[in-house]
């Protein structure tokens, strides 16, 4: 990969020198030392600092704290992971730095722009100003909700035009029929159910209760009261912070069978049209399903070119996304902390390379150049 050296490098590099040990110090009034931040790991021009870490941390924590988990609990599964955490934001930072060598940056904003009108749409919000307020009210910080929504369309931009672009197109017509010929069983059409839920979240609350109150609802439901009306009054589930089920009514959509959860799949396999299923337990709560409408299988393989090269795609993106992201792994100048090295490079599956006795040197530009990648640890003050 060839490394661009932006204005972002410039600082980062300028916090790399500073930050050369572990723990960095910087002169505050009067002589005082103050510690500013400490850098985990350089991926070519940018820094994993340790204050971005903590941060990814806290939320997946409180993901977890939502979900039911306590808050103890959940500290301990994160950092128990940090490592792994680590590797995935090493991973994250090269494909977003691969999004910006493709000129992706436009095409993503343009995406965000988009999800977020559909958003205030959903939510009978004229304006992108309203509903910054309005998730503003909720609690809900519009900047970094938008900030992470690009990182992720970034991410998902970068391996679709890198990786399942290349493996869709990639394939010849001989390749699609014969992959048809071999798996007829995966094209006939399968049967599609149409749901809606009325969900009620179990986090923080008496689960006991939460149980009781979907058996209650059952029980309603059952003796003819209208399911939109009461999944309007009653169902909790959230897009960004917002309840949704004013606007929705409960109305999930319409899903291919074998594609749905197990659990799911299992607990409206003999709702006829019109009825609800049991309440579900699920890791955050309690779900009441109703089958809105039910479409019968197809008893014979129909050839769709577009379908047969989806089927081939998607068995073949996981090794193929994770050998592009080694390969990037690979291409790229990534240095990590002494005190991370250990854990986290064999994660990233990258051999450390001893450039001088007693410790790791800085290449030369030219050698960085040349060698595509330098690992290791900080030089020890």
């Amino acid at each position: 990969m060839k490394v661009k050296f932006s204005p972002l490098a410039a600082a980062s590099v300028f916090v790399l020198a500073v930050l050369i040990s572990s723990a960095t110090t910087v002169f505050a009034q009067e002589g005082e030392l103050q510690v500013v931040d400490e850098v985990i790991a350089q991926i070519n021009d940018d820094v994993l600092t340790l204050s971005r870490l903590k941060l990814e941390s806290k939320e997946r924590v409180e993901a977890m704290k939502q979900n039911g988990m306590p808050e103890q609990q959940a500290k301990d599964a994160v950092s128990k992971k940090q490592a792994e955490l680590i590797a995935t934001l090493v991973n994250e930072t090269l494909l977003m730095q691969r999004g910006k060598e493709l000129d992706l940056a436009s095409e993503v904003e343009a995406e965000v722009n988009r999800r977020m009108l559909e958003v205030a749409k959903e939510q009978g919000i004229d304006t992108i100003e309203k509903l910054d307020a309005a998730m503003r009210a909720s609690g809900v910080d519009p900047v970094a909700t938008r900030q992470t929504l690009r990182t992720e369309i970034m991410k998902q931009a970068v391996i679709q035009q890198e990786v399942d672009r290349k493996i869709f197109f990639g394939l010849t017509v001989d390749e699609v029929k014969k992959y048809f010929d071999a798996n007829q069983d995966k094209f006939r059409k399968p049967e599609n159910v149409t749901l809606s839920e009325i969900f009620l979240s179990s986090a923080g609350k008496n689960e006991a209760e939460v149980k009781a109150r979907a058996n209650a609802l059952v029980v309603q439901l059952r003796a003819g009261a209208d399911f939109a009306s009461l999944a309007a009054t009653n169902s909790e589930r959230e897009l960004n912070g917002v309840r949704i089920s004013q606007q929705n009514k409960g109305k999930v959509g319409t899903f291919e069978v074998p594609n749905l959860r197990e659990d799911i799949a299992a607990s409206v396999k003999n709702v006829k049209v019109g009825g609800v299923s049991e309440p579900l337990r699920s890791n955050d709560g309690y779900q009441i399903l109703r089958v809105d409408e039910r479409t019968s299988a197809g008893t014979s393989a129909t050839f769709n070119e577009n379908r047969v090269r989806e089927a081939i795609t998607m068995e073949r993106t996981e090794k193929a996304r994770e050998e592009y992201l080694q390969n990037l792994r690979n291409e790229a100048y990534i240095k990590i902390a002494e005190s991370y090295r250990a854990a986290v490079l064999p994660l990233l599956k990258i051999k450390e390379e001893v450039i001088a006795e007693g410790g790791l040197s800085e290449p030369k530009p030219e050698e960085k150049k040349k060698k595509g990648r330098f690992l290791g640890i900080f030089p020890k003050p």
